[in-house]
């Protein structure tokens, strides 16, 4: 008789289980929500993921922490995240660098970028500018191609480093045109930028609040934005895309979970991102960093993902690139 009201009982229990996971699912968040960034203090990876954290703190009523974990090109940050409790406290600021790049680069990885994580959905985009020093004689993208195919290698380009976007940016350029140029890598940006203003590099890809203080002072010339589109802070610079259909070097940051989040949860923290992204007061904070905002689904953000990771592994394949 006991066995059989036992058995009785496992279709209630089960039920209330499922009730008691729904109702903690619809009270989320209850507690510290933690967002790791995968670079220090500083940049723009660090003021994206606190005026996000803000805007989830005070919509979502608790508490966000960033936890700054950089380190190993922004992997390490990623493979913490991605061994995180799937609960909702702990969230990514990814990139694309530690969920693209790195990984077409065929950097050995503790974490598989499209299976490990719950993407939530973009917040910003990178883009980045195509700056050449006031000596080169173009002053557009057709003429820099022009230039380049007629002294191949003469041209200098400096990057952060091989395999980094800067670097891919270029020789993404040259796989759409053919112009060739020499590159310079260093070891981070300042170096390359110095050598830029300088007048020893000739070209580099960089960032818009890397490069807007030169730009107004005049010792370097925009001639293209990497975006498909006009960035808004700079309007009167060119889109590449304009001169070649399809070209986009443009990073991107977005928040994701570990895999096995709850959707519930996912889809909670994107309807706020949405919300903030549609916010006029808080766009102009994330524009006053020099980024793009934006937002998407978590499906569409999942697609970018194999998308890009794709298309850079074809380009770094094809330049040959190796870390």
């Amino acid at each position: 008789m006991l066995a059989r009201i036992t058995w009785m009982l496992v279709p209630v229990l089960l039920v209330l289980a499922a009730a008691a996971a729904d109702a903690a699912q619809e009270t989320y968040p209850t507690r510290p929500i933690r967002i790791i960034c995968p670079y220090p203090p500083g940049g723009s990876t660090d003021p994206t993921t606190r005026v996000f954290g803000t805007w989830l703190s005070d919509h979502l009523g608790v508490p966000v922490v960033v936890d700054n974990r950089p380190g190993g090109g922004s992997t390490i940050g990623h493979g913490l995240a991605a061994k995180a409790t799937p609960d909702g406290y702990t969230l990514l600021l990814g990139t694309s660098a530690g969920l693209v790049v790195q990984p077409a680069l065929g950097v050995d990885l503790s974490y598989d970028p499209l299976k490990d994580f719950a993407p939530i959905g973009l917040a910003v985009y990178v883009p980045f500018l195509l700056v050449v020093h006031p000596s080169v004689p173009a002053k557009s993208v057709q003429e820099l191609i022009a230039l380049a195919k007629a002294q191949p290698g003469k041209l200098n380009f400096g990057s952060p480093g091989t395999g980094t976007p800067n670097h891919l940016g270029m020789e993404l350029l040259t796989a759409m045109t053919g112009a060739r140029f020499t590159h310079v890598p260093y070891k981070g940006g300042g170096a390359a930028t110095v050598d830029l203003v300088a007048g020893r590099i000739q070209a580099i890809f960089g960032s818009i609040p890397q490069w807007q203080p030169h730009l107004a002072a005049g010792r370097v010339r925009a001639i293209g934005i990497g975006h498909s589109k006009r960035a808004r802070l700079l309007p009167d610079v060119p889109a590449i895309a304009e001169t070649l259909p399809g070209f986009n070097n443009t990073s991107w940051y977005g928040l994701l979970a570990p895999a096995g989040t709850p959707a519930a949860i996912v889809n909670t923290i994107n309807a706020e991102m949405k919300r903030a992204v549609a916010n006029a007061e808080f766009a102009k904070q994330v524009e006053a960093i020099g980024l793009e905002p934006t937002s998407s689904t978590p499906q569409e953000m999942a697609e970018l993902m194999r998308s890009e990771l794709t298309r850079w592994s074809k380009i770094i394949k094809a330049a040959g690139i190796k870390l």
